[in-house]
């Protein structure tokens, strides 16, 4: 419970009919206006996947998964998926999606290793999306040009919130700001990288970091990154190296940075080979799903998840997401929760 953050004098803004209300407002105008806005359309997600394929996504390297056997199958090992990062690639050639359109998701996860606090829960649900595009879109306009449609939508559906509930005001700021992650460090020297998230998006409201994933100039990353989906190691014309980031913004209720969704232009031949050798997990190349890339049958493309939960979260002044979702928390923090006035479902 140690981790749990405090908001002195904390209230509700809205009561739990309301909420429930806004949470359902938020998810069906959001994902409306995403899928407008990069031409998604919506497929039906898996909640698990066989173990060995390579297709899981794998997070920082370190995140269980949980598995359990299926009995038809000869006990063969199902993972609960943590996200859908590489499914959705095979998921774009099996559609046979051209560039500039692609897909999302309704994805439901559990991740069983994550520190429970105010932002993290056992249960994450996503819009996880991928949108096939060309060789020459590999490139940080390109993603940069994505990132400010995703922002924007996040706006607008921030402008709903409050006209639909005048008791909520916005905050986030009309821009987005980039700034790479080797130039935050040299920014703020002797800071953790969570320090440097919390000056860049206090400073500026929102920022995208790119870059996440490859060492920097004192020898680690800002954040780990799997090797087999984001290309964080393609260098970029100012010869920094990253085609991929994140969307965090700052929030004022917990007077701390709150990513919103870690996206990025998706390896290539090259780039994959490059990251599984930097990583030592060159054995991935015998996978299913790095099969298939090597060989050329899966679609250049960029993609990401935006948190559900999260962004109902911070449009509707929650001080904890568990008053958004239902999961499980230690006693002691649903104690303290309700203490504090946070309605933890």
């Amino acid at each position: 419970m140690s981790k749990l953050i405090k908001p002195a004098g904390y209230k509700p803004l809205l009561d739990r009919r309301q909420t429930e209300q806004g949470i359902k407002l938020i998810k069906d105008f959001f994902q409306m206006n995403l899928s407008t806005e990069l031409r998604l359309r919506r497929v039906t997600a898996p909640l698990f996947v066989l173990k060995g394929l390579g297709i899981n996504d794998d997070l920082n390297g370190v995140e269980r998964p949980v598995t359990f056997p299926v009995k038809d199958l000869g006990d063969a090992q199902a993972e609960v998926v943590h996200s859908l990062a590489k499914w959705k690639r095979l998921t774009l050639a099996e559609y046979g999606i051209e560039p500039g359109y692609g897909v999302y998701a309704d994805m439901n996860a559990i991740r069983a290793d994550e520190e429970l606090d105010n932002l993290h829960s056992l249960y994450v649900d996503q819009w996880d999306w991928e949108a096939a595009m060309t060789a020459g879109q590999r490139n940080l306009d390109f993603l940069k040009d994505t990132v400010r449609r995703i922002y924007a939508a996040i706006r607008r559906t921030e402008f709903l919130v409050c006209e639909s509930f005048p008791e909520i005001k916005p905050f986030l700021p009309e821009e987005i700001h980039f700034i790479e992650s080797e130039d935050l460090l040299q920014r703020y020297p002797g800071k953790s990288a969570k320090e440097r998230e919390d000056l860049a998006c206090k400073e500026y409201g929102a920022v995208f970091i790119i870059g996440i994933g490859g060492k920097l100039s004192n020898g680690e990353p800002h954040d780990g990154r799997a090797p087999d989906y984001d290309d964080w190691t393609t260098e970029n014309s100012d010869g920094r190296r990253g085609l991929n980031g994140d969307i965090l913004i700052w929030y004022p209720l917990l007077e701390r940075a709150v990513e919103l969704s870690s996206m990025g232009i998706r390896v290539d031949r090259k780039a994959l080979l490059r990251q599984l050798e930097i990583t030592g997990q060159q054995a991935r190349k015998e996978l299913y799903f790095h099969k298939k890339l090597l060989n050329g049958e899966l679609p250049f493309s960029i993609g990401g998840g935006i948190g559900q939960s999260r962004l109902c979260m911070v449009l509707l002044h929650k001080a904890h997401v568990g008053e958004i979702q239902a999961s499980v928390w230690p006693q002691d923090m649903l104690d303290e929760c309700a203490r504090m006035g946070m309605a933890v479902i």
